[in-house]
């Protein structure tokens, strides 16, 4: 007879949506399981968003010790041991992993290392794993089952010559040369880390800038820069005829009616995700999708009466902020706690050198639009501390109605880009208008400043440029 227990939630998935929603629950004195098929913290936290960024920092401080003598300082024999950085990157992972293994004891959560299927309305059975046979009946179920990476159609992964970001994180050795298809944010952000140790990079994308989702500004900006370290870049391209050899992958790169062959001992893949879909729902149950994403409501709930979707499984933006986001409002909002928000404004953050970071629309979506809107725009060269650092490169970008000050986005290229958007995100929140940010006092110096700065350039009232 199978193992039956009776849950308030049950969540299938163990990443940002799918642990923050096991736990708020459990804050909320529910009794809450979470299935995960391989560790706590999912693939952000194990094999995506946080060993990445662990990475990015020994690339970043490496290329500053290189760098010295900018500061005055003597530096010699300056190396790297690249198995060691690896390590690094997956001690890191490690460590955040055992986190969310305690918050789950700490909130009362159940956690089961396995694979889960919603077998019927109120049912999850654990298909795989030490916990297989078991049965999980819950009065409410939460799908987060996250995306992973989309493979070039006819290239198969092997782990060695070609790879995606997952087998890239667990690769010890360095490639002297390695191709990178997809320039959006892992393709970028991989292609910086590469190149800072030595590699040779060629970073190609089949749209017509990198980042294709950044405003265009920042993007030229970012590739001028990526040019300017030794990144080999190729926009407008597609690839054709992949041929994978003994030591080395070939590829052809068409750029209209022009086309050369590139040639690296490695080929990273990241042109992409598709949805954790498969094998999540029992074939008697049909929950509607759209475009193979879980499709959802305004309260999170699928088609199934008390199944709920969160995070990447419910479609772009496919973010671990936004995914968190999602689960917390789902769960709040099953039991009873608030009206539930669905994502509107958003940070969207790559941690390359220079960081870009965004929030709202870009200048050309606001044409677009229609809208009657100025743009700010203050650079870091002209900010005291930005100078004093040596990190002067890029800028601080603000579009609001030409009328209400109404903040339409914000665009930042530059060093911690990624911590200086938080700023324009609470203030399009809140409703602010571009007055409030400029009226607002920064500190000085602070490279914060420049957020302030941006807004009294739209104003026409820019002190320092």
């Amino acid at each position: 007879m199978a193992d039956i227990t009776d849950y308030d939630l049950v969540v299938i998935g163990g990443g940002p949506a799918g642990y923050a929603g096991a736990i708020r629950a459990g804050q909320l004195g529910k009794k809450v399981a979470c299935v995960e098929m391989e560790r706590a913290g999912g693939t952000c936290l194990n094999w995506g968003c946080i060993p990445t960024k662990a990475l990015l920092k020994s690339a970043e401080l490496y290329q500053k010790i290189k760098k010295a003598e900018t500061f005055g300082l003597t530096v010699t024999d300056v190396g790297f041991d690249f198995a060691k950085v690896m390590e690094r990157s997956r001690g890191v992972a490690g460590q955040m992993a055992k986190g969310i293994e305690f918050l789950f004891k700490k909130n009362k959560v159940e956690y089961f290392v396995g694979r889960a299927q919603v077998s019927a309305p109120g049912m999850v059975s654990i298909t795989e794993g030490a916990h297989a046979g078991k049965i999980l009946k819950a009065r409410n179920i939460l799908v987060a089952t996250g995306c992973k990476m989309r493979q070039i159609p006819g290239l198969e992964l092997d782990g060695v010559r070609v790879m995606t970001s997952r087998e890239a994180l667990a690769n010890t050795v360095m490639p002297k040369s390695i191709i990178i298809v997809g320039a959006g944010a892992i393709g970028v952000e991989f292609a910086y880390f590469y190149n800072s140790f030595g590699s040779k990079v060629t970073l190609v994308e089949m749209l017509p800038q990198i980042l294709p989702v950044e405003d265009e500004e920042v993007a030229k900006t970012l590739a001028k820069s990526f040019e300017k370290q030794g990144v080999g870049l190729h926009t407008n391209t597609k690839c054709e005829n992949f041929r994978v050899g003994k030591n080395t992958v070939k590829v052809d790169l068409v750029a209209g009616d022009k086309k050369i062959e590139v040639e690296a001992e490695v080929l990273l893949s990241a042109i992409g995700v598709v949805a954790n879909i498969e094998g999540v729902f029992a074939a008697n149950l049909k929950p509607e999708l759209d475009r193979n994403y879980l499709k959802v409501g305004d309260d999170y709930q699928s088609s199934v009466k008390g199944v709920y979707g969160a995070g990447d499984i419910i479609g772009p933006p496919w973010l671990a902020h936004v995914a968190t986001f999602e689960a917390l409002n789902a769960v709040n909002g099953m039991f009873g706690h608030g009206k539930p928000k669905r994502v509107k404004n958003f940070p969207g953050c790559t941690y390359c050198q220079p960081q870009v970071a965004s929030t709202g629309l870009t200048e050309k979506a606001a044409k677009e639009k229609g809208l009657d809107f100025k743009v700010g725009k203050f650079p870091f060269v002209a900010s005291g501390k930005a100078v004093a650092s040596a990190d002067s490169e890029g800028f601080v970008k603000v579009i609001a109605d030409a009328k209400t000050g109404e903040i339409y986005g914000a665009h930042i290229i530059g060093s911690d880009a990624t911590e200086l958007i938080a700023e324009y995100g609470l203030a399009m929140d809140l409703e602010a208008a571009i007055e409030d940010i400029h009226h607002t006092i920064h500190a000085h110096p602070t490279l914060s400043e420049a957020n302030m700065e941006a807004a009294a350039a739209l104003l026409g009232e820019a002190v320092h440029i």
